[in-house]
């Protein structure tokens, strides 16, 4: 329940939800250390609910009765179970500041369950296809070795493309073969990598990462021609040209080489909680949809350890 306040003008209310909305993202950004591809998401997915609560009700504050107006509009409007969540939680986040700040007396939304999702089975590359895609970048020239090296690293140790794209020269410890990087909420984890990651990132090191820096100083490890860390999106095409030059008839993007290394885990003996922790999943229900894709070893290990098995 919103506590009371004078009438105010359409632009009135438009202009006081969306300093609300601002000073939510900023609380989110400073307070909670949320990324930004995160906060990015928040205010996309709030300023679509702003905009939608205004035309259809001119409310001044959320409320249980406009946040299901708004979300059955984008059911309407198309949008999956998945995308509807992702709105519900970014809606129920901002209550829950507003209800903090005392500009709500109670949270609206927090009894709205969030709609059910069919969760489907991550898709991933067999260890062939592996093998070509990290082949495929050209090594003659210093960004195909860039290229190659942040492939290997991926499948070998499966962080985030942020994550990837953010690792300081300071993060790597080769002859370890482990990397430190930064996750969500400004989390970090050491993730161990293996010899042929290891053996890639020393030849980009020696070869590649010189040439494209010519002498400019820079904390990244992998870098671009300006000397600055190589973007999300860059990688994207990076992964996509690589997956065409190596005949990968799927999709290739990032996550799903997060998701083979993964389930190519799983399948070699790996207990959930250790991938669960390399993957940096809050929670251990986010890593258990990897069981689905291997029923042969779950039946193995019923066999082997259930007393009846």
């Amino acid at each position: 329940m919103a506590r009371g306040r004078p009438s105010a003008t359409a632009a009135e209310t438009q202009s006081r939800l969306q300093s609300l909305v601002r000073s939510f993202l900023t609380h989110a950004r400073l307070e909670k250390g949320l990324s930004a591809n995160t906060l990015e998401s928040y205010g996309r997915d709030l300023g679509r609910y702003v905009a939608g609560t205004l035309r259809r009700f001119g409310d001044e504050l959320p409320s249980a009765v406009n946040v299901r107006a708004h979300l059955d509009a984008l059911y309407d409007e198309g949008l999956s179970s998945r995308s509807v969540s992702r709105h519900l939680t970014a809606l129920r986040t901002f209550c829950l500041h507003l209800e903090r700040e005392r500009i709500l007396e109670a949270d609206p939304v927090g009894t709205i369950p969030l709609p059910r999702q069919w969760r489907t089975l991550p898709k991933r590359l067999s260890e062939e296809e592996i093998a070509r895609l990290t082949a495929a970048p050209d090594a003659a020239a210093p960004a195909g070795l860039r290229d190659r090296a942040m492939i290997e690293l991926l499948y070998a140790s499966g962080p985030r493309v942020s994550e990837l794209c953010a690792i300081e020269m300071r993060n790597l410890d080769l002859d370890m073969g482990l990397v430190r990087v930064t996750g969500k909420g400004n989390k970090q984890r050491i993730i161990p990598f293996a010899p042929p990651a290891a053996l890639a990132i020393a030849e980009y090191l020696r070869q590649g990462r010189p040439k494209l820096l010519k002498g400019r100083p820079s904390s990244y490890l992998f870098v671009t021609a300006r000397g600055g860390p190589l973007t999300r999106q860059a990688f994207w095409r990076v992964i996509s040209l690589a997956g065409r030059k190596a005949g990968i008839a799927q999709k290739l993007t990032p996550h799903l080489l997060r998701h083979t290394f993964a389930t190519h885990l799983l399948e070699g003996g790996a207990d959930l909680r250790s991938v669960q922790t390399m993957l940096g999943h809050a929670d251990i229900s986010t890593t258990q949809i990897y069981t689905h894709v291997l029923p042969s070893r779950l039946r193995s290990a019923i066999e082997r350890h259930h007393p009846r098995g």
